[in-house]
């Protein structure tokens, strides 16, 4: 899986569905999945919206 390094989604895809960038990498850690828009995780990352997200990007 690669993730997108302006917005950190995890994707299968070459271009990211958020940023509609192909600036992709698959050097990251860490795994976050947001349902609640609303939550203190996703407010705190500035997620809007919801999916897998990779906490660190290389």
């Amino acid at each position: 899986m690669k993730v997108c390094r302006e917005c950190h989604r995890i994707l299968e895809g070459n271009v990211c569905p958020i940023c509609k960038t192909s600036h992709l990498t698959d050097d990251w850690s860490g795994l976050v999945i947001i349902f609640d828009l609303e939550s203190q995780i996703a407010k705190s990352l500035n997620i809007t919206h919801p999916g897998k997200y990779a906490l660190r990007v290389r």
